[in-house]
């Protein structure tokens, strides 16, 4: 009967693996498991919709951060935010040593400011990889470093959909996730930007100065007509690089940051990041009227219904009728058996997380389908007061994102890989790119999904700040306390 009640997981992660739009596979997993819950538990009808929308009405806050994240990044990307910020990392000056650092330390920034890894490696891959041409680098170190660069503001970019629906699953509020994991993203930052530095130095790569403008004079028109089919921002953000934008510009990427760490809500922060936007863009004639920045923000608010607002709702539906049946109890029993603390507990957890990902090769349905399963897990199997059991689901939030968006980098068969390649092939067409050479190359991945899972199995994350997680006593696994109660004595592990 335990089996019988996962099976719904293994219908979504085949129709997934099949090739099927999670917006399908949903629904239909989401039938299955309803008609299950009414054979297994005896639900009625109207029990198994209660379930259903009483775990939707928990994400309805998600729903509009999502949709203002969305209209954030279309305006950032359109009135030159994310144009000033390679404008102005450029003014440097860029040789071969250094062009994958400049390209990795840039689609860092431009991905937090946007919140998307596919539209960042989209609008930067054709500079840099041109760029590199020019000044003689290595075309495969620059897209690998471009790659992990745009993966890392998705994971902690206040406006990345992964960061807001990783943190809404977990019920655990997007600026506390970003502060948890803050000092240990900027640490896998600088860790991954010393690698590639001295990585480009032992290749003994020439000292030749290039231009951003020239990179983009030598770009193939065939390459900007593929790229206003996969991402129209991208060839906006192009223009506006070539022919310039003011340096103030990269203000709103500012404000939204300072008053996200101050502590103001995230739909706060996202409304200014917007306002700003509009502001600063009428001052630097980079929005036109009013009307075609509202158009920016229909934009975004339609490209998050259309896909990410429609695959939660049946998510939502889907986990809690599953819930509902306990039909995650065999999972737990199992992960319970082989562990003996809560560390192992939540390094189980993370493992989880990377094989979903592995399993579905797509790092949204991985988040969607496995951080309920660990949250649920967590709440039935640890016993912790209120706080430290929130910094266990911000743990877990972390988990699911950083496994998802970084670990897609590890997989080579992954959705992410695939359109890497794919961009990076449309781009620069001289070069054979391929995943697992691309993989090799892209030590912000390596760096940031093994130090997680090492600090978080070895407890080594107490010496980086805010970024703890609570252990033994503080947090006790269940079964542990049961032992005690029954033989009288003190279970260590």
């Amino acid at each position: 009967m335990g089996f019988l009640k996962m099976t719904p997981i293994f219908l979504l992660a085949g129709l997934m693996i099949s090739g099927m739009d999670l917006v399908m596979a949903a629904p239909l997993a989401t039938i299955y498991a309803a008609v299950l819950a009414a054979i297994t538990m005896k639900f009625k009808y109207d029990e198994i919709m209660d379930k259903a929308f009483d775990s939707v009405k928990e994400m309805i806050v998600v729903f509009f951060i999502l949709m203002l994240a969305y209209a954030v990044a279309e305006t950032f990307m359109a009135t030159g935010v994310g144009a000033s910020i390679i404008i102005i990392s450029l003014k440097l000056g860029v040789t071969a040593k250094t062009v994958a650092l400049v390209g990795f330390i840039v689609t860092c920034m431009l991905s937090t400011a946007t919140g998307t890894s596919w539209g960042t490696f989209a609008a930067c891959s054709p500079v840099f990889l041109w760029l590199s041409h020019i000044v003689g680098g290595s075309p495969i170190l620059t897209v690998a470093a471009i790659a992990g660069g745009s993966c890392f503001g998705d994971n902690i970019g206040l406006i990345s959909d992964t960061t807001v629906v990783s943190s809404g699953l977990q019920k655990v509020s997007v600026i506390d996730r970003v502060r948890h994991q803050g000092v240990w993203s900027l640490g896998c930052l600088i860790l991954s930007a010393i690698v590639i530095y001295f990585v480009s130095l032992g290749m003994g790569l020439p000292s030749t100065l290039g231009s951003a403008a020239e990179a983009i004079n030598q770009i193939p028109q065939e390459v900007f007509d593929k790229l206003n089919e996969v991402r129209p921002a991208a060839v906006t953000l192009l223009e506006q690089v070539k022919s310039g934008v003011p340096y103030y510009m990269i203000i709103p990427m500012i404000i939204v940051l300072i008053v996200a760490f101050k502590g103001l809500p995230t739909m706060i922060c996202l409304g200014m990041g917007i306002i700003s936007a509009l502001v600063f863009g009428l001052f630097a004639g980079t929005v036109e009227s009013m009307e075609s920045f509202l158009g920016l923000v229909q934009a975004g608010f339609e490209s998050a219904g259309s896909w990410s607002v429609v695959m939660m709702l049946w998510i939502g539906a889907f986990g809690g009728i599953m819930s509902a049946m306990n039909a995650f109890d065999p999972l737990s029993r199992f992960i319970l058996r082989i562990v003996r603390n809560v560390r192992q507990f939540m390094f189980c957890n993370g493992l989880l997380c990377l094989i979903g990902n592995a399993a579905l090769a797509d790092e949204m349905a991985q988040i969607v389908t496995i951080s309920p399963i660990i949250k649920e897990m967590t709440d039935n199997n640890v016993e912790a007061d209120e706080k430290n059991m929130y910094t266990l689901r911000l743990r877990n939030s972390a988990f699911s994102d950083a496994m998802g968006v970084f670990g897609s980098q590890l997989i080579p068969w992954h959705c992410y890989m695939g359109f890497y390649v794919a961009i990076a092939m449309a781009c620069y067409p001289i070069y054979k790119f391929n995943a697992i050479e691309i993989m090799k190359y892209n030590y912000m991945a390596f760096i940031a999904v093994g130090s997680m899972l090492l600090l978080t199995l070895t407890g080594l994350d107490r010496f980086v700040p805010l970024f703890h997680m609570p252990s033994e006593p503080e947090v006790r696994l269940k079964k542990t306390i049961q032992v005690e109660k029954q033989t009288g004595k003190s279970v260590t592990g």
